[in-house]
């Protein structure tokens, strides 16, 4: 079994699993499926280890000096305590079903070997960020996963739209990755190290000024915000859809959106310090607003993956409120049974599409009786979703909304309004979508056992895995707390505020069944009552119209202007010196080619023309050199004679 020292194999296997595929390609085992799949096991093997370790007590800071600039060192290594002990279980469980999954569904793909290619190395990046020890450490592997979602997202980057989306989830989520990196920066300017033990300690000792430390926090959460989808940088994933189900499966189940969760999470010690309180306030309202606009949306979305989509904003906003409102394990909680229920509602999803070809839930429809799996599956993890007793949301959003309510009444207002869509959209999904009779979807069958399984295995966790947290056997929370089967006695708000929550969930099941199962209640009438909140929700709220008049467009006229300056000033300004240099060139030529090489020519010339001058009297015959020879006495006598 694995020291907790080892934990570093976790992400090492799936890491060597993408080199070795990239190598080989087709001709690894299986097209590269079951070399991505054996790594991901053995990274699991590797994190069961280490939970049973760090359930032994063990665990620790792991590292070794990676390279010194200046004055500060860089250290490189892994951090196993309970926290990072179970996103590498969950992690490493989900991910690997979820490469089984894919290899249903990727089946004849021409870039089969490929995909599972990335799929490893995005693995590798996330469990790396779950068990670095050091911010800078962190900040890498955070930013290979946005590469890597981005090649993923775009995997089919032959349809536009797909290529967009990529595009879209890269640039959106750098907006909160500078954030994070001058978060960072701050610190280690500050601090002198990217040590996060180091810099918990410092912040606890009030070693660091309350500035730093409030400006940090909030940066920190800026990177959260863009990778978890929180607004308003919550506009890349809905458009993320574009990727094949299982990615969107993975990404927005238990690996990319969940590290923004985990980041605060992680960093709750820095968010926490502040004496003001603003940073951990404003991640419980960003995270409480998201919730309840993200599950508003979903009301009135009909593709099957984009509800998933926007469920999976509002939930990670659930998150953001747990950890806000001062409940790690509450948080964390969440973030653990959500990546079992939201994975198996995205395979239930990717399942009807693989057999329809069809995403429209209004093309739908009838699917029960001939993808009976997939029914069943879909109705675990809706339950699970909409929060129903005793399925594993429940436990875990009830939690929620109690901290919730602790922190401040508002919140919790917003939480149980959010609790009362979430069971609202899933229940009008699953009745448009699995019952009443076959629209466009024509002849339907279930999946095959290679994508079923992973779906049963999920929707055991999706409906048992919630007992681990209940109030009367608090395990999970003990766990997290750093003692493994410590007993939490039940707060004494507990059983109302349960009561309280269970009620609204029923609300908007009885609502949705209202209009879309019997009836009764027109949705048609209903949009055309409430017209301007439809269109408004319809429209997304105009987030993507606002970012487009407020940043894109002006974004383009200042591009279009640097443009205009580089072309018109400073490519101006370097052509004409280069005109200039031309022509001094020309002029250097024409003085090289005229005057110097004419005088050398003319001196040739005057000596060409002696030498022909002189070549007559050069015969060769004696008699003409004794001929000359008496010319030139008899002249210089008549000169003497002549002479005075």
């Amino acid at each position: 079994m694995p020291l907790a020292e080892h934990a570093y194999l976790a992400p090492l296997f799936p890491l060597l699993a993408c080199a070795l595929i990239l190598m080989l390609g087709r001709r690894a085992p299986g097209q590269g499926a079951y070399v991505a799949v054996g790594g991901m096991l053995l990274a699991l093997v590797v994190s069961c280890g280490v939970f049973s370790r760090v359930a032994q007590g063990a665990g620790g800071d792991f590292s070794a000096r990676w390279f010194r600039v200046g004055g500060v060192s860089v250290h490189a290594g892994v951090l196993v305590d309970p926290l990072s002990a179970v996103m590498l279980l969950v992690v490493s469980f989900v991910g690997l079903m979820i490469f089984i999954y894919s290899m249903g569904y990727m089946h004849g793909d021409p870039r089969y070997s490929r995909y599972f290619a990335y799929l490893s190395l995005f693995a590798a990046a996330m469990l790396g960020l779950v068990i670095a020890d050091q911010l800078i450490v962190l900040y890498a592997c955070w930013e290979l996963v946005g590469l890597c979602s981005y090649l993923l997202i775009g995997f089919w980057f032959e349809r536009p739209a797909a290529a967009r989306a990529g595009k879209k989830a890269f640039l959106v989520t750098r907006l909160g990755d500078t954030g994070l990196l001058v978060g960072i920066l701050l610190l280690v300017a500050v601090a002198g190290t990217a040590n996060l033990q180091t810099l918990f300690r410092m912040a606890a000792g009030h070693t660091l000024p309350n500035w730093v430390l409030t400006a940090a926090a909030l940066l920190i959460f800026c990177g959260a915000v863009g990778k978890s989808a929180q607004f308003p940088l919550h506009v890349w994933l809905p458009d993320a859809m574009e990727g094949p189900t299982p990615v969107s499966a993975l990404i927005h189940a238990a690996t990319m959106v969940a590290a923004g969760v985990y980041l605060v999470a992680r960093c709750e010690p820095l968010l926490a310090a502040p004496a003001s309180g603003v940073p951990l306030m404003t991640v419980a309202w960003i995270g409480a607003i998201t919730a309840v606009m993200a599950a508003s949306i979903a009301v009135v979305t009909n593709d099957i993956k984009r509800v998933l989509a926007y469920s999976t904003i509002s939930q990670l906003g659930y998150m953001m409120l747990g950890v806000g409102a001062g409940s790690v394990v509450a948080g964390i909680f969440h973030l653990t049974t959500h990546a079992f229920f939201k994975a198996l509602l995205f395979m239930a999803a990717g399942s009807i599409i693989h057999a329809t070809q069809r995403q429209d839930m209004w093309e739908l429809g009838g699917l029960a009786r001939r993808m009976p799996v997939t029914f069943g599956v879909f109705l675990c993890g809706a339950a699970a979703l909409a929060g129903l007793p005793p399925f594993s949301g429940f436990w875990s959003k009830d939690e929620i909304l109690l901290r919730a309510f602790q922190a401040s009444p508002a919140l919790y207002g917003l939480g149980l309004f959010g609790a009362f869509l979430t069971a609202f959209y899933m229940t009008r999904m699953g009745i448009v979508t699995f019952l009443g009779q076959p629209r466009k979807a024509g002849e339907a069958h279930e999946s095959p056992r290679v994508m079923t399984w992973p779906m049963v295995v999920l929707a055991v966790g999706a409906v048992g895995l919630g007992f681990v947290g209940t109030p009367w056997a608090n395990w999970f929370h003990g766990f997290l707390a750093g003692g493994a089967g410590e007993q939490v006695s039940p707060e004494p708000l507990g059983l109302p505020l349960m009561a309280v929550s269970v009620a609204a969930a029923l609300g908007g099941i009885a609502l949705a069944y209202v209009m879309y199962g019997t009836g009764a209640l027109s949705p048609a009438a209903v949009a055309a009552k409430l017209r301007p909140l439809y269109k408004t929700l319809k429209n997304k709220y105009w987030m993507d119209e606002l970012y487009e008049v407020a940043l894109i467009r002006p974004g383009m006229r200042l591009a279009l202007l640097f443009r205009r300056v580089d072309e018109g000033g400073v490519d101006a300004a370097v052509n004409r010196v280069g005109e200039v240099a031309v022509g001094t060139s020309w002029l250097s030529n024409a003085f090289d080619h005229i005057v110097v090489d004419g005088l050398v020519n003319l001196i040739g010339w005057i000596t060409r023309q002696v030498g022909a001058v002189g070549r007559f009297g050069q015969t060769g015959f004696a008699q003409d050199y004794m001929f000359w020879l008496a010319a030139g006495a008899l002249v210089l006598i008549l000169i003497g004679w002549l002479g005075p």
